[in-house]
């Protein structure tokens, strides 16, 4: 008798759980129910272009800030401009200060005693050797100069194809990543937690 009865509690049990189950897939499917209209919540993703990133470059690489204002980035443009406009400008003044040094010393060689590092005096302002050390010192500064300039240059390239990739980033709910926070109400404790949903 008692075998029965959780038998008859089971049965019951499952038909409830099976009806509920039906009532939920008629909702998600959009069924007319007693003059109700359920609409599934539809977002459409703009078509991605996987060939953006490679005219981005491109047009970086062409000319800087070209593939920022492809993206419609144009702040970055005068960062583009002046980060390369110094480097630039500190690899022509190096190369300035060098050639002045040079020609001094090469002078000094020759056995002329008249160059602007000489002074009015017998003995010179600057050395051979301080000539020398000069001239390394900006040969060094400059091919830094020159080789921060085309870090910067590859850089502009860099940020114009990564910037295009990210704008066309998809968020929908076929892959989401949601905290959650719920409330424990036997012990009076919260619990957090990280959901991950993946829809095919």
């Amino acid at each position: 008798m008692q075998n029965k009865f959780y038998f008859l509690l089971f049965f019951v049990g499952l038909i409830s759980t099976s009806s509920f189950s039906q009532e939920e897939t008629k909702e998600e499917v959009g069924i007319i129910d007693n003059k109700n209209i359920v609409v599934q919540d539809t977002t459409t993703s703009k078509p991605i272009d996987p060939l953006t990133p490679a005219k981005a470059a491109f047009y970086s690489a062409i000319l800087p800030g070209l593939g920022q204002a492809y993206n419609k980035k144009y702040w970055k443009i005068p960062i583009v401009y002046a980060a390369i406009g110094t480097g630039i400008y500190f690899y022509l003044d190096n190369n300035k200060e060098y050639k002045r040094y040079r020609d001094a010393y090469k002078r000094r060689v020759a056995g002329f005693k008249d160059d602007e590092f000489y002074g009015e005096s017998t003995t010179p302002i600057i050395s051979n050797e301080g000539l020398i050390r000069a001239q390394k010192t900006l040969r060094r500064n400059k091919e830094v100069s020159l080789l921060v300039t085309i870090g910067i240059y590859a850089l502009n390239i860099i940020d114009a194809n990564v910037d295009a990739h990210l704008l066309q980033y998809n968020i929908d709910d076929n892959l989401t990543l949601k905290p959650h926070f719920n409330f424990n109400e036997l012990d009076a404790t919260t619990n957090l937690g990280l959901t991950l949903g993946f829809k095919f």
